[in-house]
């Protein structure tokens, strides 16, 4: 992976190649990114200038033997290291990640942009969760141990180091004092969800999300997208690449659609309509309900823009603008941190596997709660 290939994020690339450039080079350090801002591609393309037989000034080579090793991610100084979900037919302590090696290469050069719930999916787990054992932590200790095989730096990327839990700890002593040419690079997305005692002891190098800019020239020249189309979906993507390429796939008219008739039902207090929309949205995709709550923040958020005549309502399509017209009145000032507290549990309980019918019961409760708020503040308010 060349730092080429990887979108967006020049700012970031730049900073990067200057510390190799002037031997700066951290023995451990923690991409820290969102999910779809690239974090994990990043690192793979570091990981990749750093060994380069015949750097550019500004990237990898691509075409010496290292490079082309580090492409298919077959590279005998690379080791990954990832969270799992262990056989059947093994004893969950014998398992280890080069067990399952072969697919998170096929996934990762299928879409170097994959993300937890994929890459389970690629492994068949279904809703089971996975992790980085303490099998896995005394192999890479005995990995690193070894000398380099060929190139300047062994370099360990493990990713999602959440996965670790208090496990982690194992992997301490060889972080504070790596054999000689050792590179860490932890590529993780959630802080809160680190042990402190790996990251007080690693450099923290922030991938931050994308830019608009980014991602519409992605979108323009990957999707047979017009500008205008692909300037409209970056806007709603919220700097996540695969959220916009989620966008492109035609779920911008679908949660449109099951949004705006969720809220209109919700106002009414309508059962019937609500109990049609919990079944919909019960049916999709962990991946898809993700997507129909971001999109359902947004809309609220333009609600909220609405009412202070934001000049960038210029993104809202046609029947988002007809909405966002009508019923931001009702998306009460006093009310957004709310309606935002609703939609991002709902999204932190997806995320987390829990039973998507119970979340979005609890959601569309807590909506037509907020609603009935406002109706009867209408209500309450005197003509003029």
């Amino acid at each position: 992976m060349k730092f080429s290939e990887v979108v967006g994020q020049e700012t970031l690339k730049d900073k990067l190649v200057q510390t190799v450039h002037e031997g700066r080079i951290s023995h451990a350090q923690v991409f820290l990114g969102s999910e779809g801002t690239g974090a994990l591609p990043m690192a793979l393309a570091y990981a990749q200038f750093l060994n380069c037989l015949a750097p550019t000034e500004n990237d990898s080579c691509g075409s010496c033997s290292s490079c082309v090793k580090y492409s298919k991610l077959i590279h005998p100084d690379l080791h990954l290291s990832f969270p799992f979900i262990k056989p059947e037919n093994e004893k969950s302590e014998n398992a280890i990640a080069a067990h399952f090696l072969k697919e998170f290469r096929e996934t990762f050069l299928e879409d170097p942009y994959i993300n937890y719930d994929s890459w389970i999916q690629a492994m068949g787990g279904g809703n089971k969760q996975g992790n980085i054992n303490k099998a896995e932590c005394l192999e890479i200790i005995s990995k690193l141990g070894l000398h380099t095989f060929e190139a300047k730096y062994k370099v360990l990327i493990m990713w999602l180091p959440e996965y670790l839990q208090q496990i982690g700890n194992i992997l301490l002593k060889i972080i504070e004092e790596p054999p000689a040419g050792t590179v860490f690079l932890l590529v993780a997305e959630r802080p809160e969800l680190l042990l402190s005692t790996l990251l007080s002891r690693t450099q923290l190098v922030k991938v931050p999300r994308l830019s608009v800019d980014s991602i519409t020239t992605y979108l323009v020249n990957n999707c047979d997208l017009s500008q205008k189309e692909a300037h409209s979906i970056a806007l709603l993507s919220e700097g996540n690449l695969r959220s916009a390429r989620a966008l492109v796939q035609h779920e911008v008219s679908l949660n449109e659609s099951l949004f705006i008739n969720f809220m209109r039902a919700a106002y009414r207090a309508d059962g019937n309509a609500i109990l049609a929309w919990l079944d919909k949205s019960s049916e999709m995709s962990r991946e898809q309900q993700k997507n129909f709550l971001q999109y359902g923040l947004h809309l609220i958020r333009e609600c909220f823009l609405m009412q202070y005549g934001s000049a960038k309502l210029v993104r809202l399509r046609d029947a988002e603008l007809e909405f966002v017209t009508k019923f931001s009145p009702f998306i009460l000032k006093q009310h957004m941190q709310d309606y935002n507290r609703i939609l991002n549990d709902a999204i932190y309980y997806v995320e987390r596997n829990a039973n998507g019918r119970l979340v979005f019961h609890n959601l569309a409760n807590e909506i037509e709660r907020l609603l009935t708020l406002s109706r009867k503040t209408f209500a309450s308010t005197p003509a003029t």
